[in-house]
């Protein structure tokens, strides 16, 4: 008889701030990328908060923990960014917002658990690293800042509701998504060489993309939308090549 193993686990830093009071629903579901009405007691999901323009101020994981009672996860670097937006957009809204003390654990594959450690052995920075890239998963201050727009990173698939109400950045969300293109997207990529995040990615001696995150052979990077899936990318000012992961 086959033993089943667990997932392998990580923890993962992460800011907690809550939002709770009788306007709490409301509030969230106006500032926020994704449609929290639609979260039931227990369930949550990935959002953005951003600027009128687009540009993202914070990722956000949002779970829903009561009818008025939601708790935001976020960077550890983002939670006093996210406290201060939020405050300053209440306004007139009934909502309490204030930071919490949570222990937050990824189980590879699958998602998120708070507080109570999971079955599963713990995997080392680099074997999180690797499953991160491999995964095309963004990271605030890699592949995410306030110079890149959503889509770029691919988070109009998992951070944004195309038919809620509107939010600051619903403009020009919806008019890229519908009207528009990127010029470029984030990949994954196979390396042959070393490549630390920064290093430019060229084709005949032409800047087509950039590194963002780099673990032994592989990487994440931008790279324009019109190369094509086959291009071997030349590594800036290093010995070595990159290739699209298909």
């Amino acid at each position: 008889m086959s033993r089943i193993t667990s997932p392998p686990v990580a923890r993962r830093p992460r800011a907690f701030v809550r939002v709770s009071g009788p306007d709490a629903e409301d509030y969230l579901q106006r500032l926020v990328s994704n449609d929290v009405e639609v979260l039931q007691e227990g369930d949550s999901c990935e959002a953005l908060l951003l600027t009128a323009k687009a540009r993202v101020i914070a990722p956000l994981r949002v779970l829903r923990r009561g009818s008025d009672d939601f708790l935001l996860l976020t960077e550890p670097e983002l939670g006093d960014t996210v406290r201060t937006e939020l405050l300053r957009m209440r306004f007139a809204a009934k909502v309490e917002i204030v930071p919490e003390e949570h222990e937050s654990w990824l189980v590879l594959g699958e998602g998120e658990v708070l507080d109570d450690r999971p079955p599963g052995d713990e995997v080392s920075e680099e074997e999180l690293e690797r499953w991160r890239i491999e995964s095309a998963i963004p990271r605030w201050g890699r592949e995410i800042d306030d110079r890149v727009l959503p889509a770029e990173a691919g988070l109009d698939e998992t951070h944004i509701s195309f038919t809620k109400g509107c939010y600051p950045g619903q403009e020009p969300i919806a008019r890229q998504h519908y009207r528009g293109k990127v010029n470029r997207r984030l990949r994954v990529l196979e390396l042959d060489g070393d490549a630390p995040p920064g290093t430019e990615l060229l084709i005949d001696g032409k800047t087509v993309g950039r590194i963002t995150s780099s673990v032994a052979g592989l990487a994440l990077g931008y790279v324009r939308v019109e190369v094509p899936d086959d291009a071997q990318l030349e590594l800036a000012a290093k010995a070595g090549f990159a290739r699209i992961r298909s």
